[in-house]
């Protein structure tokens, strides 16, 4: 039978890959359509929980990789995907994103001859300290497709040589996500049971090593603890974040921290903030579609997109911003429409190449086998 691999590992994923599985499933369903988890994520409340809400299909094969060096987490994923795709032989492998998960599944795909798509291609910092962006580089250097969500990341790819014939503009299958549950989060309680007032709170989520496992977590939350005596900040902490607090005996005064959420509450929380202060990617992503106010905790940004629609700022530890947020939100005048292509149809079109693309592949192999 004809397969096609979807790849997932840290909590992105699910967002990016979810509307192209659903709707590759409902064009090909003659087709295997097997998800692979690499555990990258490994706590629930990070990857099985999205899976709940999102109705992705349970993982075929969940491969147990956790957590280790950048080193180590990506060898232990190639040798395990390796395998799979060994006893799978499926025509296609799709890769969401730029985490350790995606490089791995890219390799070990085109190690064994199967053919990549790249959901979010393009993305660059042009920082190199940052593993993220080694593996958006040579993801995008194996990919067959390279699906990209803005312009810039057009760019990006010719700029490195890639052909035009490789790169699709598709848009942004997170914004596709997002909007098939915005009517699901407004059933959400998270408000309520967290005894907080729509506009009037900021939201916090940060989780990136360079900033949780150096001596930079020490400024950041005594000025998380400043901003909170002026307005109420909740903290979904993530399990890294949490155990970098707990081993160095850490203190944060006001600040709310939480367990961290679902994508349903997570999605309630963030739309109703007064302003978001991440280092995450894709909330800078989510925040420009839902016109909030967002301040990335970094000095470069692989989505300037979101800089230049107007909803975004980088912010850094040298600076006192992170106090200053409530005055700095208050000047942001969001754009009344998300960037282009953020549409809600970033996976029709995705699925628009690749369904041509393997019924191809299927009758090439029809008129090989029936070659005398």
């Amino acid at each position: 039978m004809t397969a096609i691999a979807y790849l997932v590992g840290a909590r992105p994923n699910y967002m990016k890959i979810g509307p192209v599985l659903s709707e590759l499933s409902l064009r090909l369903p003659h087709v295997d359509h097997m998800v692979i988890d690499t555990g990258q994520h490994y706590d629930r409340r990070l990857a099985a929980v999205f899976v709940e809400e999102l109705g992705l299909p349970p993982p075929r094969h969940v491969l147990g990789i956790g957590s280790g060096t950048h080193g180590l987490q990506t060898g232990r994923a190639l040798i395990a995907l390796e395998r799979v795709l060994l006893d799978a032989r499926p025509e296609l492998m799709i890769v969401p994103g730029d985490v350790n998960s995606t490089l791995a599944g890219a390799l070990a795909a085109a190690k064994v001859c199967v053919p990549v798509a790249h959901i979010e291609a393009g993305l660059r910092s042009f920082d190199r300290t940052m593993p993220e962006e080694i593996n958006r580089i040579l993801v995008d250097q194996i990919a067959t497709w390279c699906f990209t969500h803005s312009p810039e990341a057009n760019k990006n790819l010719r700029r490195e040589g890639i052909g035009s014939d490789r790169v699709h503009y598709v848009g942004n299958t997170m914004i596709d996500t997002l909007l098939q549950l915005l009517p699901r989060v407004e059933t959400s309680t998270a408000l309520e049971r967290f005894g907080l007032c729509e506009g009037s709170y900021v939201l916090v989520t940060l989780h990136r090593p360079a900033l949780v496992d150096g001596p930079g977590l020490v400024p950041i939350l005594a000025a998380l603890a400043r901003l909170a005596r002026h307005v109420p900040v909740i903290f979904p902490v993530h399990p890294r974040t949490r155990n970098e607090i707990t081993r160095r005996s850490l203190r944060c005064e006001r600040v709310q921290f939480i367990e961290p959420l679902g994508y349903l509450d997570f999605l309630a929380l963030m739309r109703c903030a007064f302003a978001v202060l991440t280092d995450s990617g894709g909330v800078q992503e989510e925040t420009t579609f839902l016109r909030v106010p967002c301040f990335t905790l970094r000095s470069t940004t692989e989505r300037p997109i979101t800089i230049s629609h107007g909803t975004n700022r980088l912010i850094d530890l040298s600076s006192r911003e992170i106090e200053r947020i409530p005055s700095l939100a208050a000047d942001v005048t969001p754009p009344a429409t998300p960037p282009p292509l953020w549409d809600g149809k970033a996976a029709t079109r995705i699925a628009d190449t690749l369904s041509a693309a393997l019924t191809s592949m299927e009758k090439l192999e029809c008129a090989g086998s029936a070659a005398p």
